[in-house]
């Protein structure tokens, strides 16, 4: 029996039916069946794609990309997701449409759907805007298809908002199960998800907030340590001590990253903006502050500067269980030596790692097609079995 077939039977054990003409805003949203079925498509996907048979299940259709802040590894996770399901990628780039001259968020949104199976979206840089921008968004297209102007209505994929990064916290998931070998030996693991120094500032929250509030369901010990000042959402750590109490996990906080470190399985340093000064932002940003917004930068940036000590250095991974922790990050680092004078990682570190690291990335284009699948196929089951039991090849040689 093929990899699968196997997973295909193992899907048809889970309740999912909620899945199906549904959005995938952010994963506590999710229960845990319907998010051990997109790791279960997402592996079946690519056992499928391995052996090079045809994964489509669209034979045309779009699946449009707005992405509101930069982004490499997102944005082309969500292109090869659409390829491999069939579907043509179409990206709305803002500064050459008619938004720049005024267009609403609904005429947007129904113009561009018109043959649109999936909306990807990524608004991640403003505290209370990102998710309420998908959120217009979606809502457009709810009553665009209720009106009879869209013949389906596209589904949402959160390609990153100001509060989850749904598609890098579940491949950073799936990359985790399998380095360990199965989710039931995830219990019991130590994860530091730990603030870490960089030169820039502004980077959004969504990462750690996505991580706390995803890992704290496997029963693993989390815990977030960041210098004073740079908390994250109070309501997401409520999420995630919930999520603990009932995975029979632990979250805790603290503010040294050595003791985070200690005899940690996982380690995720990663920089990221405190939640108030990201409050802030938005703010000037609203009033058109420049002055401001310059004021703000320069501030956070001294702050920054204060904790250059929180980088993962070799002495900082020797602390680690056995100095051979995983080590975890979403990509691009602040890579101490490489890409900047100081930074997040030593560049030995990184180095060593890199392989995992490039290995981590290459599991959210699965998580994408999967959630798209999910939300579009009426019974996948039915059509992993068909795509195994096909002869129709990905590519002919």
């Amino acid at each position: 029996m093929s990899k699968a077939m196997e997973l295909a039977r193992h899907l048809e054990t889970l309740h999912i039916n909620n899945m199906y003409k549904n959005d995938f805003y952010w994963t506590w949203d999710k229960t845990d069946e319907e998010l051990d079925a997109i790791f279960t498509v997402a592996d079946a996907l690519r056992d499928l794609r391995e052996r090079n048979k045809s994964t489509r299940v669209f034979d045309s259709g779009l699946g449009i990309s707005i992405f509101r802040d930069n982004s490499t590894r997102t944005r082309f996770s969500f292109a090869s997701a659409c390829n491999l399901l069939g579907l043509e990628e179409q990206v709305l780039d803002e500064k050459v449409s008619q938004i720049a001259h005024g267009e609403t968020v609904r005429e947007t949104a129904n113009m561009v759907s018109f043959m649109a199976e999936v909306i990807g979206i990524r608004d991640d840089m403003f505290i209370g805007e990102g998710h309420k921008y998908q959120k217009t968004f979606i809502d457009a297209l709810e009553e665009g298809y209720r009106d009879g102007i869209l013949e389906q209505r596209p589904t949402l994929v959160n390609l990153q908002c100001d509060v989850d990064h749904p598609t890098q916290c579940m491949a950073d998931m799936l990359h985790i199960i399998h380095y360990f070998g199965g989710v039931e030996n995830l219990k019991g693991k130590k994860v530091a998800m730990t603030w870490a120094y960089s030169p820039s500032y502004g980077k959004p929250l969504s990462v750690p907030q996505g991580v706390v509030g995803l890992f704290t369901r496997f029963g693993m010990d989390v815990v977030l340590a960041h210098p004073e000042g740079y908390e994250i959402m109070p309501e997401i750590e409520e999420i995630a001590k919930k999520n603990a109490e009932q995975s029979g996990g632990s979250f805790s906080k603290c503010n040294s990253m050595a003791e985070a470190f200690k005899d940690a399985d996982i380690v995720y340093p990663k920089s990221w903006a405190p939640f108030a000064a990201m409050e802030k932002r938005t703010k000037l940003y609203q009033q058109g502050d420049k002055a401001g917004i310059d004021a703000l930068e320069k501030e956070l940036l001294q702050q920054n500067a204060e904790h250059k000590d929180w980088a993962c250095t070799e002495e900082m991974m020797s602390l680690t269980k056995d100095g051979k922790a995983l080590y975890l990050h979403c990509l691009p680092a602040d890579i101490t030596g490489l890409s900047c004078k100081e930074g997040e990682v030593d560049n030995s570190v990184f180095d060593r790692y890199i392989v995992p690291l490039y290995k981590q990335a290459s599991y959210k284009p699965y998580i994408i097609a999967a959630m798209i699948f999910l939300a579009k196929v009426k019974d996948p089951v039915k059509a992993l079995m068909a795509m195994d039991a096909s002869d129709e090849l990905r590519k002919k040689f």
